[in-house]
């Protein structure tokens, strides 16, 4: 296969599989957890009247 680079392929102690299952699960709760803030942090800015707006 002219033009396609092989990637090699990495085999994975268990140890290591655990650690970056942990790092993503952190990884997804601190990206959760942000989305988590913004929203707050939008409501409490726009205040409660922002659903008693004409549309």
């Amino acid at each position: 296969m002219a033009g396609k680079a092989q990637v090699p392929v990495q085999n994975l102690t268990p140890e290591q599989h655990e650690k970056r299952r942990i790092r993503s699960i952190a990884l997804a709760v601190a990206l959760a957890a942000l989305a988590g803030i913004f929203y707050v942090v939008t409501i409490v800015k726009l205040g409660p009247g922002v659903m008693d707006r004409p549309l």
